[in-house]
């Protein structure tokens, strides 16, 4: 469960106790929008930003794994030109031609997936109250993190400005949007794999979010044992 200080902070900010919490996040990337949509919204941030140690550890890749791979991959072209040489080998290898039937029904399947809302994270309009919060999700945070709390007559999403925070422990979060029930009610079911568990913020305009990560497994069970009641 959250600890104290976490439900305490709740309490203060609300000015009461929520009915249920948890912390999640948008599990998905966020799609790019139109360049003319991002830009009335101000063209705030659409991804966190990366911890320092992700910054380490791509420059060690680049400094020592990525030269590993071009010399093992010269190495082995030198040695495959002087195999051939010797064998006086001239020919490519025959290539196999490709099946025009499956490369189509490849494609399709992969536009109908590209189509399917229940493979994206929102219902795909941006001018609409989902594809708007995507939008300003970054701009409240850094952090990929959110706070959902839910009480007997509004939605709050919080979020901490710290880039990186504990999910049980962090007390300096702040509510940054609000929704009354009749604006937004969150659809989510009981009985799903932990770690894959997700619900959705669905809007009274038709646009919905999926949120997903739900952290601490006893705020997640209990936050959807209480939305699908």
């Amino acid at each position: 469960m959250a600890k104290r200080k976490v439900q305490r902070r709740a309490r203060k900010i609300l000015g009461e106790d929520p009915v249920a919490l948890v912390w999640c996040e948008i599990h998905r990337p966020i799609p790019t929008p139109p360049k003319d949509v991002h830009r009335a919204a101000g063209k705030g941030r659409l991804k966190s930003r990366h911890h320092w140690l992700w910054y380490v550890g791509a420059v060690v890749f680049c400094v020592v794994v990525v030269p590993v791979i071009l010399v093992d991959s010269l190495g082995r072209h030198v040695d495959r030109w002087l195999w051939e040489r010797g064998r006086g080998a001239q020919a490519s290898e025959p290539q196999t031609p490709s099946d025009p039937q499956r490369s189509g029904r490849r494609r399709s399947r992969e536009t109908e997936r590209g189509h399917d809302p229940t493979d994206q994270v929102f219902d795909g309009d941006w001018n609409l109250t989902a594809g708007q919060l995507l939008l300003r999700w970054y701009g409240y945070s850094t952090s990929p993190q959110r706070l959902v709390m839910l009480t007997r007559d509004r939605i709050s999403v919080a979020a901490s400005p710290r880039r990186r925070l504990s999910p049980t422990k962090a007390d300096d979060f702040q509510v940054v949007t609000e929704f009354t029930l009749d604006q937004v009610r969150i659809e989510g079911d009981t009985g799903q794999p932990r770690g894959f568990a997700t619900f959705r913020l669905a809007f009274a305009d038709s646009s919905w979010l999926e949120l997903g990560q739900l952290g601490e497994p006893e705020d997640a069970d209990h936050f959807l044992r209480t939305v699908s009641g």
